[in-house]
């Protein structure tokens, strides 16, 4: 495995996140109802997959897309039931119900390519992934509740659907997934135009910020993704991910003065410094590798 490749893609992960956490800010400012924003990002995520597809392939991208298969539209079945579920989770139960079933998606996908990838996490990894958990819950701790049936089954359906969409990628990872964004937005458009009966009506204002969020920053979080999940086994993966958990909370303290407790500012921290550690910790061993 290369290093130089490997801390890229580490790095990319750990940009993306910080990107991506800034949608739970993107969410408070919108007046769209949840399922129009999700219609409106996944269409300009569509429009930037598709420009992204002609500049790197040109006249080959339609023959990219075919060419990925039913591994391809498997996973971007999985990823559009994440984007879909999450979405129902958060209109339906508390968000700390949501964070809490959401923060086993490391502890999943690592099971997951334990048993059909035959990748097992090391210790370091493990180390991180409990750090980060602990993290979570004592964010959590003080808003738990049992909350609505329906909408902790979404949230463990996000767990299931985002786990596995990781491990189709890793067992996948010679083949360019990207066209894997493509189906997973087009699921969703469809679904959502279904269940809205086509009535999607959004400000022209809250129009922009779709397209920012959809085609700027998912758009490099759902690449940075793909690029990644061909250097850094399933379990690292989705550990990067947890810093979105840590972060939303803080962007919206900072720019809508929703003010966080102290347990969620410690938690969260807490979080933050087991992924930079075991970043840190990534680079030093790779520096160590190449001067030997």
């Amino acid at each position: 495995m290369n290093p130089d490749m490997r801390r890229l893609a580490i790095l990319l992960m750990i940009a993306s996140s910080v990107v991506i956490s800034f949608s739970g800010l993107i969410v408070r400012t919108l007046d769209a109802a949840p399922l129009v924003m999700n219609f409106y990002r996944a269409l300009f995520l569509t429009c930037a997959v598709v420009v992204l597809l002609i500049v790197r392939y040109r006249k080959a991208a339609l023959i990219r897309v075919i060419g990925v298969g039913w591994p391809g539209v498997a996973a971007g079945a999985m990823l559009a039931g994440a984007a879909i579920t999450f979405i129902q989770s958060m209109t339906h139960t508390t968000v700390a119900n949501t964070l809490f079933v959401l923060a086993g998606i490391p502890f999943v996908t690592a099971g997951l390519a334990w048993i059909f990838l035959q990748e097992r996490p090391n210790r370091s990894t493990l180390i991180a992934m409990l750090v980060a958990f602990l993290g979570i819950m004592i964010m959590i701790a003080e808003g738990f509740t049992i909350g609505s049936a329906y909408g902790n089954v979404m949230a463990l359906l996000t767990t299931l659907c985002f786990s596995v969409y990781a491990v189709l990628l890793r067992f996948n990872r010679q083949t360019d997934m990207w066209p894997t964004i493509l189906v997973s937005t087009i699921i969703i458009m469809v679904v959502v135009g279904v269940m809205q009966q086509g009535q999607l009506p959004i400000s022209r204002q809250d129009l922009l910020i779709c397209m920012v969020w959809g085609g700027l920053m998912s758009g490099f979080t759902s690449a940075s993704f793909i690029v990644a999940s061909r250097h850094i086994v399933a379990a690292e993966l989705t550990i990067f991910m947890l810093l979105e958990f840590a972060l939303g909370p803080v962007w919206v303290w900072l720019f809508v003065n929703e003010i966080p407790s102290r347990w969620t500012l410690a938690g969260g921290l807490l979080v933050i410094a087991a992924v930079l550690g075991r970043s840190l910790l990534e680079f030093r061993i790779s520096r160590s590798n190449s001067a030997t």
